[in-house]
C-alpha cells in the first residue's frame, strides 16, 4: 500500500530571512514553516496607527522606540525559532540597525479581528510571553472598544481586560500610558 502522507519541506532561518528580503509579501516563520500575511481592514490599520502614534510621541527623547508592523520579532523558544510581525512593538534594547528583526521587545501590540484572533490570541501570544524582555502584550479589539493586557509581574503574566474609552494601559517601565480614547480615535463601530 502506498502512503498518502505528504512530505513537508522545512526551510532554515537563513533561507527565510534571505527570501523575506526579496519578497513583496511579508511572511511569518514558525519552526521551518512560512505563512504569507494578508492585508488588513481600514479599521485595523487606523487602530494600529493610532496606537503607534500615541506611543511614538510619548517616547520621543527617551531610550525606547515604537516600531510599526514592518518590524519582525524573533522569538527563540526552547525547541524552535519563530518570526512574527506584530502590529507594533516597543524596543528599549535594539538589535543593530542593519539587522532585519528585533529580539528584545518590551511591549507588543496586536489588533484582533475575527480572522486573526485564533493565531494572535493563541499561538502568537503564547510565543510572545516567552520573551524574557517583554513586560506587556496588548491585544486590541477591532470591532469593539477593548484591550486585553498581559502584564509581567513577579509571578508571571497577569491578564487584565479594559472596555471603556476612559481606560488607559499603564506602561510603568516606559513611564507612559496608552489611552483607549487615543487608540480608538476615528473608529466607527457597526453592528456587523
Amino acid at each position: 500500500m502506498m502512503s498518502t502522507v505528504r512530505k513537508i519541506d522545512l526551510i532554515s532561518v537563513e533561507e527565510y530571512l534571505a527570501g523575506e528580503q526579496q519578497s513583496s509579501v511579508k511572511h511569518e516563520y514558525v519552526a521551518g514553516l512560512v505563512y504569507a500575511m494578508v492585508g488588513a481592514r481600514n479599521a485595523h490599520n487606523i487602530i494600529a496607527s493610532n496606537a503607534l502614534g500615541s506611543l511614538f510621541s510619548q517616547l520621543q527623547g527617551k531610550p525606547c522606540r515604537a516600531f510599526n508592523s514592518d518590524t519582525k520579532i524573533r522569538v527563540r523558544m526552547s525547541n524552535q525559532t519563530r518570526f512574527y510581525y506584530p502590529d507594533l512593538s516597543v524596543i528599549c534594547r535594539p538589535n543593530p540597525q542593519n539587522d532585519v528583526f528585533q529580539d528584545l521587545p518590551s511591549v507588543i501590540v496586536e489588533v484582533l479581528s475575527e480572522r486573526t484572533r485564533r493565531i494572535d490570541d493563541g499561538e502568537k501570544r503564547e510565543a510572545y510571553l516567552t520573551i524574557p524582555s517583554l513586560t506587556h502584550c496588548v491585544l486590541l479589539e477591532q470591532s469593539s472598544i477593548g484591550a486585553v493586557v498581559y502584564e509581567r509581574g513577579s509571578a508571571g503574566f497577569a491578564r487584565r481586560v479594559l472596555t471603556e474609552l476612559t481606560d488607559s494601559i499603564p506602561l510603568p517601565e516606559l513611564n507612559i500610558r496608552l489611552s483607549l480614547a487615543a487608540v480608538y480615535d476615528g473608529i466607527e463601530f457597526s453592528d456587523e
